[in-house]
């Protein structure tokens, strides 16, 4: 989950203004989009398949499309400026860094072929072997809501950090976010799974190009809508499903993991962020209903005027602007009286979809190193959702600690705040696990 606020801009400076206008749409954390911020470095080209197939890629997932150089960091200090522009700490960068988008093959929520997109961020370093990092971005509405469409922004971000400490750097899109066709398939853990794992794949098949290979443990973040989705890519790995790859650590960030029991009960009592429940509630409704049928027309869970205009907001060509502006401030003026309680208390579909989401903490013992960050007072992911996530784990044997990020802000939010002082411990916490 995460709504965050990063505007788009050409380069990685950002004006005073522009983060004046930040921190106004802050209540929401919605990334406020617009043209693709990259500069491209290079022409697409098309690529081929750099090593043999395992058994969970004969239908040639994983198979690089194309891949584009979007842009240089020629040195460290060039690494901690793009850092800085995003708002980051830039003093675990010792290297500079290469950005590529790749364009890969995968499969959609429905398990038919499609495409996606993300970012592969590499050190400017001798080192021929590197250690691999997956990064997953929290909650985008915009087709450029994602890493490899922005630079020296919140979103990506977290893949340059931890590029430049040294680690080879994957962060997907997303299905139907970037370059993906298609709608975004919001908090569908299968198909963030899917695609996190086809973007390993097209990754390990890329760094040959650029001198490099991939290490076969993953180290597996993800802030927010991400966090659940490191989770799924963690447990993937972990089950055997890629012949190479496997579970190194895990490092979640004020995930929504116990979606339904925990936060949508804390977001229909008030005790989230007003305008952050309000989006959160009416993509939670559209998105699942485009997967998991939930209700016939809009007007049935959506108040008028919204009933006719909500559904729209989530077509990937509004910005998290324009989101803003075309919802209510209060879940009262969104919400009918069945849109509430389908939320309070879900059947059918959602009920369905909500047990998908809701076990990326119950339905499986990690055995490589977990840490759960978190930060207290967080306005749009309810700490409850971390504190079930680790008494599930505890359950299964496995010992999670909670890092609290303490009073962690990034323009007024606590929630985005989480993402930006984790990126740094969890460099430092990556970069310990990895020394020999």
């Amino acid at each position: 989950m995460t709504v965050s606020t990063s505007p788009s801009t050409p380069g990685p400076a950002r004006s005073r203004g522009a983060l004046r206008a930040c921190a106004a749409a802050v209540c929401c954390g919605l990334l406020l989009s617009g043209p693709a911020a990259v500069a491209t470095a290079t022409a697409t080209a098309p690529v081929g398949r750099a090593h043999a197939p395992g058994p969970a890629e004969e239908s040639g997932r994983g198979t690089l499309v194309s891949a584009e150089k979007l842009y240089t960091l020629a040195t460290p200090q060039a690494a901690a400026a793009e850092l800085a522009a995003a708002g980051f700490a830039g003093g675990t960068a010792r290297h500079g860094v290469v950005a590529y988008r790749l364009v890969y093959r995968t499969v959609d929520a429905y398990g038919r072929p499609t495409t996606a997109s993300g970012l592969f961020a590499l050190p400017l370093s001798s080192a021929h072997r590197l250690r691999t990092v997956s990064f997953a971005h929290g909650t985008g509405s915009h087709k450029d809501d994602a890493p490899s469409m922005q630079r020296g922004a919140f979103v990506s971000a977290p893949v340059i950090a931890h590029a430049a400490s040294g680690a080879a750097s994957v962060a997907p899109d997303y299905l139907g976010l970037g370059k993906g066709p298609g709608l975004h398939p919001w908090m569908d853990i299968n198909s963030e799974t899917t695609a996190s794992l086809d973007m390993l794949r097209a990754a390990r098949a890329f760094a040959p190009r650029a001198g490099h290979s991939l290490e076969r443990e993953v180290m597996v973040t993800g802030f927010s809508q991400g966090a659940s989705a490191a989770l799924g890519l963690g447990r993937a790995l972990e089950s055997g499903r890629d012949r190479w790859f496997r579970l190194g650590a895990l490092a979640p960030v004020s995930g929504a993991y116990d979606f339904g029991g925990a936060e949508l009960p804390a977001l229909l009592a008030g005790r989230l962020e007003p305008k952050s429940s309000v989006v959160y509630a009416a993509y939670t409704l559209v998105a699942f209903n485009r997967l998991h049928h939930i209700y016939d027309a809009p007007g049935e869970v959506f108040r008028a005027p919204y009933d006719s205009t909500v559904e729209a907001l989530f077509d990937g060509a509004h910005t998290g602007e324009q989101l803003m502006r075309g919802t209510p401030g209060a879940l009262g003026d969104l919400l009918t009286d069945h849109g509430r309680d389908l939320l309070a208390h879900p059947t059918g579909g959602l009920a369905a979809a909500l047990r998908t989401t809701d076990a990326v903490c119950t339905d499986w013992t990690p055995r490589a190193p977990v840490r759960l960050y978190m930060a207290a007072g967080d306005e749009q992911a309810a700490t409850e959702n971390t504190a079930h996530c680790r008494a599930a784990l505890r359950a299964g044997g496995v010992s999670a600690p909670v890092i609290d990020l303490g009073e962690a802000d990034y323009n007024g939010s606590r929630h985005l705040g989480s993402n930006v002082a984790a990126t740094a411990a969890v460099v430092r916490w990556f970069g310990e696990l990895s020394r020999p």
